[in-house]
């Protein structure tokens, strides 16, 4: 197993010409960049090879999703203020950090387990999937990837948000308190709505951006380096979080209602809000959200692939094959 490697033809005119060979090319470099995000289709035939990319996986999705919360954590809080707000409440810049070591805590595993989840049911998928279905393929490894991650991402979102709005001042009072008074049920509230949220926007994002970086592949005619990867992964998190807003903005009325009560569900919620604010409510925060998503897009496909990358180096050569003497005779 190696680092990926798209095949590059040298003479130009074997990509732009339109005979046969061309068309035979073109669907090679096709079908050799649809089964990873950065390390191509690799046969997994054995256990060591799945369990490597699992490996890889964590590492990766772990170190992207703990450098791109602490670097936008400030963000996020202003986001959370702008969507819980009702009425004239006046939004509060104090305390953009609090509750971000709490947080990195969920987010460190529930982006490892995301990301681990993800790359070998993507690369599953892509072999059995035809090419002209590579999108769904992708777009349901996130959707799979993101059931696996929201059983950490949601109690930690909750004890998160609680802190951003100030109920709390720490995420240990934080879990203390919402088990003591709300159960389990506490830590899981809006998880309905969460997974309303999350799950589309997993799926659409990861499906855009690695549909994105095959065709930004093959017009290049090779790999791409960090900054491609960052700039690909930016254009689809700021798409995806514009398009998901409202969605995020029921998630964020869920949980942070604590123990009043104030929504009974998402229809509810959903229903409320309108009566109560118009529908214009549900893009409230949009723009730090765009902007959080986007960037914090450009930082974790950025840092999952460079990182993918410096894993993929650091393995083992396969033993190489025993030397073929022609010439040997049996006795």
């Amino acid at each position: 197993m190696g680092p990926f490697t798209l095949p590059i033809i040298a003479e130009a005119s074997s990509i732009s010409s339109p005979d046969a060979c061309s068309k035979r090319t073109q669907n090679s470099l096709l079908r050799k960049s649809f089964a990873s995000i950065s390390m191509g289709e690799e046969k997994q035939e054995n256990p060591f090879d799945f369990l490597r990319t699992v490996f890889e996986g964590l590492v990766a999705g772990g170190t992207a999703g703990v450098v791109v919360e602490t670097a936008l954590y400030p963000i996020d809080t202003i986001k959370t203020r702008l969507q819980a707000a009702r009425g004239g409440e006046k939004l509060v810049f104090e305390g953009l950090y609090s509750g971000l070591a709490g947080n990195l805590a969920g987010v460190l595993p529930a982006s490892a387990l995301f990301v681990g989840v993800y790359e070998p049911v993507k690369q599953t998928l892509s072999r059995i999937f035809p090419e002209n279905l590579s999108a769904l393929a992708h777009f349901t490894a996130g959707a799979i990837g993101g059931i696996a991650a929201s059983l950490i991402r949601v109690p930690t979102e909750v004890v998160k948000q609680r802190i951003q709005t100030g109920q709390f001042t720490s995420p240990a009072l934080a879990v203390r308190y919402i088990a003591s008074l709300e159960g389990i049920k506490g830590l899981y509230a809006g998880y309905g709505s969460f997974l309303l949220r999350d799950l589309p926007f997993d799926a659409i994002q990861f499906c855009i951006y690695e549909q994105l970086r095959i065709g930004y592949m093959l017009a290049a005619r090779r790999n791409l380096n960090d900054p491609e990867n960052a700039i690909v992964g930016a254009f689809a998190g700021a798409l995806t979080g514009a398009i998901t807003t409202p969605l995020d903005v029921i998630k964020t009325r869920l949980m942070v209602q604590g123990t009043a009560n104030r929504y009974k569900g998402i229809l509810d919620c959903v229903q409320t809000v309108i009566k109560e604010e118009g529908p214009q409510a549900f893009l409230k925060g949009i723009g730090p959200r765009v902007l959080w998503i986007g960037i914090g897009g450009s930082i974790f496909f950025g840092v999952l692939e460079g990182t993918k990358r410096i894993l993929a180096e650091r393995r083992p050569n396969p033993p190489l094959p025993p030397p073929h003497n022609s010439n040997s005779k049996l006795k």
